[in-house]
């Protein structure tokens, strides 16, 4: 009950939010209940609806990957003093927003499953009804057990993974503090101690470095030798799926500490005040929006590498299926939608810094420039980054 009321007096913005994650997850259920209904047409290829179902993982991680960027963001389960005392502890808290996470889940997956029957025609009452019969198997039964296995999926994946994300941590910090210590509601100093840079950076060059390499060494191999892709769009050695995957993880991880370097720049040779002011958020940010910028680094890569490929001489340009379409939208738009939630999360963490500036007298002007300055910085270093990934990864196999 208490879930349920956070979940209706939330503000608009938290709302959605919660919206943009109930419209994932109604994806990703429809797509896991179209994988279904082509295997109960196709009894006799399981290979296939295996395939189908395996593929269905690449959106099924992104909605999780943006439903707990949801969950860390949501106001209502954030720990403030004074909530021990009436029993929402830091476990209660975690409990709350694997709840919410489920329940927003659930609505997206009633939903997947209100379109597919429609769809199927076993809701006929709208417009539309029964216009994809023969791609859902209309003619067959539809088992009860295989249905709300796939519906229940997408919310125990998520809430699952918001309950590991957001779990109470003990920690040197988390010792009672000493009497007279500061009152962790009260501003936070404008500046503080230099923060310690991510320590992902090395590891994700080498995991980007051995993916380019993979992609490049397998890259001559037959295609039949690999999974075909979804939507027409052909066969591909299991080696380059395989070092895309490396490279995709080596971007998310390279993510956090080239933002700590962009911080680190911006602060060099003698920096002025906005410089100075943009560095230091950067570096405390750093953590928290570059690994959902390097997220989206990948994709983009990912989709600039396969349009270059299949817009090359010699290669068909293959029409894309409903569903391959539905897949691809919501990868994209949950990696954009978790690096703007990332972005509104840093916002709210660093609201006590800048009404601390604004009390000391510091234009809103600053900082509203030293904003600028970090979203141009992040800009100039990503995009170059995100090329020369893609030009990488299609240059292999553009020379098949």
């Amino acid at each position: 009950m208490l879930a349920l009321r956070l979940v209706r007096g939330g503000h608009p913005l938290v709302q959605l939010r919660r919206l943009l994650v109930a419209a994932a997850s109604a994806g990703t259920g429809f797509l896991l209940l179209c994988t279904l209904g082509y295997a109960l047409g196709h009894p006799g290829a399981p290979t296939a609806a295996v395939l189908r179902l395996s593929w269905c993982l690449v959106p099924l991680a992104a909605t999780v990957y943006l439903a707990v960027a949801v969950a860390r963001s949501d106001p209502g389960t954030q720990l403030r003093s004074g909530l021990s005392a009436v029993g929402l502890g830091p476990a209660r808290l975690t409990l709350l927003a694997a709840v919410s996470t489920a329940l927003a889940c659930g609505l997206g997956s009633m939903l997947a499953l209100l379109c597919f029957l429609h769809l199927r025609g076993d809701l006929t009452s709208l417009p539309f009804g029964g216009a994809a019969r023969r791609l859902l198997a209309a003619d067959r039964p539809l088992p009860l057990a295989a249905t709300l296995t796939l519906l229940t999926f997408v919310p125990l994946a998520a809430s699952a993974a918001c309950a590991f994300v957001l779990r109470p941590r003990r920690t040197a910090s988390a010792r009672p503090a000493p009497a007279g210590a500061a009152d962790p509601d009260e501003p936070e100093e404008p500046f503080a101690a230099p923060v310690a840079a991510p320590a992902g950076l090395p590891w994700g060059v080498a995991l980007l470095a051995a993916g380019l390499a993979v992609e490049t060494y397998t890259s001559h191999a037959r295609a039949e030798d690999g999974p075909p892709m979804p939507g027409g769009l052909g066969g591909s050695p299991g080696g380059v799926l395989a070092g895309w995957a490396l490279t995709a993880l080596g971007l998310a991880l390279v993510g956090p500490g080239l933002a700590h370097l962009c911080g680190r720049a911006l602060q060099a040779l003698r920096p002025g005040a906005v410089r100075l002011l943009a560095g230091r958020v950067l570096q405390e940010e750093a953590g928290r929006i570059g690994r959902p910028l390097g997220v989206v680094c990948a994709v983009a890569s990912g989709a600039y590498a396969a349009n270059a490929l299949y817009g090359h001489a010699g290669h068909a340009s293959p029409g894309l299926g409903p569903l391959t379409a539905l897949g691809a939208t919501l990868v994209a738009g949950c990696t954009l939608a978790t690096l703007l939630t990332a972005a509104v999360e840093a916002r709210q963490a660093r609201r006590h810094t800048y009404t601390a500036l604004l009390r000391l007298g510091a234009p809103a002007a600053k900082l509203r420039a030293a904003a600028a300055v970090r979203a141009v910085t992040l800009l100039a270093v990503f995009a170059p980054l995100t090329w020369a990934v893609a030009q990488l990864s299609a240059v292999p196999l553009l020379s098949r």
